[in-house]
């Protein structure tokens, strides 16, 4: 096997919804690792791809009128115009309703079943299915789900158990003889304090009540638990357990995992237990980041405060959001994000000191040399100091790099930018130019800068997918000057080639004007234009609403459904016969609040079994955030009117 070769990989992505800012980092993250790594000659292998089954996803197809893989097909699409936007360079996007996926699954589940790992029992617990997790009483925090703060289900299902706690002891070695399997050091101690140190509870990893998932190859009326199923990608991808495993052989054990903290310890107990369970290696290093907030608000779905990727690519180019994010950026804990922050670093960073040095030196050069660059003379003390940390800045990257300190790369690599506009000031170069026997100094101070901007534009091809190729064709660098090989020592024989100013790399922004825009994007206007694009989407005809039947009715009955939090079970009186119908209402609305009130009913709604309890037709709310109200007429009408 090649020592250089990297595998690195991003968490698939649930494939509920659309990614926000928060999802996009994990993926700029390991795309840089990836282009680094390329750039410095390794083999590289770079994974992402999306988490399509389990019940949420079953669930939120259902609310969209969709069968659940056609729901995901769409969602997908998403994700991969989000990753095109943002210049991701995968080299493979695994689903995990690919069938090679599903083959590797059923391959691993059969071997730890037939492994004696697997045992049947019953499950009785809380669920969140949001999360798709299962927890125990005392994880629960103010009797919610300790990862998004939603509720949890009380489920009771017959299920096939995973016997991890025999694998306590080989976990806790696993951590004791790789320090750096799990970083940062905060999340480590973390993991291993609340779900290792007192032993490893056995899992449930089958489930019977929906059926969007993977069957178990040994019991196909259950489905397999949607995070042994997602995990299983990261060896799928490489053909494990197929007629070809060169992948497999070539690149696992995998180099490292980026993950989120909120997913570490699926990844850090889970994981390398199934892999030992079933005679693999376990990953070399589990790296998981913090999170990007808002207003102390982790970025999320279910809070919907997170901001459009895309909308800030459209708007700023996707180098702002990608350096923003790699500088900025949670490699190990909570950043927030915050759009003063964002435009100040942009302006600051890529168009005052980037850009300008750029224009500068064009412009010095074009002024001085008929635009081209000139052959330098004898470098003094002055050009040795910029020089010296041209020569180490390689060194330095990859030194960073090695960790995924992409954050203290870019550092680096911007502090020789900044020093290069400091050594303009230091040199002067305004003033030799305006003596003939200065020309040649000058020749030399110019002829630096311009081998400073293409070391650090070199490098910066692993973080920026736009403004290096823009800065190459300002100088008419050529290929085999773009490359590592080309700037581990400064090269003073690169000169006589024509630089062109054009445009500048990037614009200034005014901050008062862009403040105002994305305030308004992210609050008023960016609602209205979603709510606008749906309308427009669901339009549909009168013949089609004509479809639907509502009338009034009274409530004349109900009662909490047992083992359901958010249900209640509603006997609606509609022209003189009674109705059974269940609605989610519970946690706004009691028995005895709801009995003598008259609502809205869809009547002709094909009846369908809720807990057991066949529902016959559906009770109208309104909904604003986290307040419902039942939907009623101003006055009492007659059981059975009609609501048109």
């Amino acid at each position: 096997m090649s020592e250089k070769r990297y595998y690195v990989t991003t968490p698939i992505y649930y494939a509920s919804g659309d990614l926000h800012v928060g999802h996009c980092f994990s993926t700029v993250f390991a795309d840089a690792c990836a282009r680094f790594k390329r750039l410095d000659g390794y083999d590289v292998l770079f994974l992402t791809g999306s988490d399509e089954h389990g019940m949420k996803i079953a669930k939120k197809a259902a609310e969209a009128g969709l069968t659940p893989q056609a729901f995901v097909d769409k969602t997908v699409a998403g994700f991969k115009n989000i990753w095109k936007i943002l210049g991701i360079s995968y080299d493979k996007f695994i689903r995990t309703t690919d069938e090679e996926h599903i083959a590797c699954v059923n391959k691993i589940m059969q071997k730890l079943y037939d492994n004696g790992d697997i045992y049947l029992d019953k499950y009785e617990g809380l669920y969140c299915v949001p999360c798709e997790t299962f927890f125990t009483e005392g994880q629960l925090v103010n009797g919610n789900c300790p990862d998004c703060g939603r509720s949890v289900e009380k489920a009771s299902e017959p299920c096939y158990f995973f016997r991890m706690s025999k694998y306590t002891d080989y976990l806790k070695q696993l951590f004791k003889d790789n320090p750096n399997f799990l970083v940062p050091e905060s999340r480590k101690n973390e993991i291993y304090t609340n779900f290792i140190k007192d032993g490893v509870q056995d899992l449930c990893v089958t489930r019977t009540s929906f059926d969007w998932g993977i069957k178990a190859p040994f019991d196909p009326k259950h489905v397999v638990y949607v995070w042994c199923d997602a995990l299983v990608n990261y060896i799928s991808a490489l053909g494990y357990g197929s007629k070809d495993e060169s992948l497999f052989e070539k690149f696992w054990p995998c180099d490292v995992h980026i993950i989120g903290r909120d997913i570490s310890r699926f990844h850090a107990i889970i994981w390398p237990i199934i892999l030992r369970a079933a005679g693999i290696e376990p990953p070399k290093q589990i790296h998981s980041t913090g999170f990007i907030t808002l207003k102390g608000d982790k970025i999320s779905k279910s809070k919907s405060n997170g901001f459009d990727p895309v909308a800030l690519c459209n708007k700023y180019g996707a180098d702002a959001l990608r350096y923003y994010m790699l500088k900025e950026g949670p490699i190990y804990n909570d950043i927030p994000f915050a759009f003063d922050v964002f435009l100040k670093t942009i302006n600051s960073d890529l168009c005052n000191d980037l850009g300008n040095l750029v224009s500068r030196t064009i412009a010095m050069i074009t002024q001085n040399f008929g635009a081209v660059v000139p052959q330098p003379n004898e470098f003094n003390d002055d050009d040795k100091v910029l020089i010296d940390m041209i020569n180490s800045l390689y060194t330095n990257c990859v030194t960073a790099l090695n960790e995924q300190r992409v954050d203290m790369a870019m550092k680096d690599i911007f502090d020789c930018v900044r020093y290069a506009n400091k050594y303009i000031d230091i040199t002067e170069p305004w003033v030799l130019a305006k003596k003939e026997e200065t020309k040649g100094r000058l020749a030399t101070v110019l002829y630096t800068l311009a081998e400073t901007i293409r070391v650090c534009t070199v490098l910066l091809q692993a973080f920026l997918v736009e403004i290096p190729n823009k800065i190459f064709d300002k100088f008419e660098t050529p290929a085999n000057l773009r490359t590592f090989d080309s700037i581990k020592a400064f090269n003073a024989n690169n000169y006589g080639h024509s630089v062109e100013k054009g445009e500048a790399i990037f614009p200034r922004l005014d901050i008062e004007k862009e403040l105002e825009y994305l305030n308004l994007e992210s609050t008023t206007s960016k609602k209205v234009e979603k709510v606008e694009e749906k309308v427009e989407e669901e339009l549909i005809t009168i013949d089609e609403f004509d479809k639907v039947k509502l009338a009034v009715g009274t409530i004349v009955n109900s009662e909490k459904v047992e083992k359901a939090d958010k249900l209640l079970k509603n006997t609606v009186l509609i022209n003189g016969v009674e109705r059974t119908i269940v609605s989610g209402i519970a946690k706004h609305y009691s028995p005895e609040d709801v009995i003598g009130k008259q609502v809205v009913v869809v009547t002709n709604l094909k009846p369908v079994k809720l807990r057991g309890i066949l529902s016959e037709g559906m009770i109208l709310c309104a909904v604003d955030g986290e307040e419902l109200s039942l939907v009623s007429p101003i006055k009492n009408m007659k059981d059975g009117s009609q609501v048109c």
